[in-house]
């Protein structure tokens, strides 16, 4: 078991010395974008709506037996944005990243002093795990789903599927 941690324990300082440090004051894109001057960053594991995209949250709900809920339309990629720039208030963030995607972007997982806010956009429900590239932030999501945070109030589209239909 000690010989697993010290492994594990060296992999994270290889890939972390590894990575490039990106910091500043960042711009906002949406909820899973920022640019850092010149830098264009992907936050890492994490898919959140797009900003046209709009989700479903209940309005009003009838009793148990009748079951019947009316849901109402709220542009959920929009406060995916809104909810990052409160989190990062105009304050300096440090991503780190280990490679680029195939729009050049920085992969990267960023952090707001010790926050990783990456997870925080997950555990909160302002973004889902991107399950395609990583199950970092599985256990975030559940918790955000049972929880009924964000996203997790109503029903939507997952970001994926919905860039692909529209």
């Amino acid at each position: 078991m000690y010989k697993v941690l010290i492994i594990i324990s060296l992999i994270f300082t290889y890939n972390h010395s590894l990575a490039k440090e990106i910091s500043g004051i960042p711009r906002v894109i949406d909820g899973d974008t920022v640019h850092i001057n010149s830098y264009k960053i992907r936050l890492e594991g994490i898919d959140a709506p797009e900003i046209k995209q709009y989700c479903k949250k209940p309005l009003l709900k009838f009793s148990a037996t009748i079951g019947f809920t009316i849901n109402k339309d709220y542009p959920c990629g929009l406060i995916s944005k809104k909810k990052l720039i409160e989190k990062i208030k105009k304050s300096k963030i440090v991503c780190y990243s280990t490679s680029k995607d195939r729009y050049r972007r920085y992969i990267a997982t960023c952090y707001l002093k010790n926050l990783n806010l990456n997870k925080w956009m997950v555990r909160n429900g302002y973004a889902v795990a991107y399950l395609r590239y990583s199950k970092q932030y599985l256990t975030d999501e559940n918790y955000a789903k049972v929880q009924k945070l964000g996203i997790w109030e109503g029903t939507f589209t997952l970001p994926e599927k919905w860039r692909k239909l529209n």
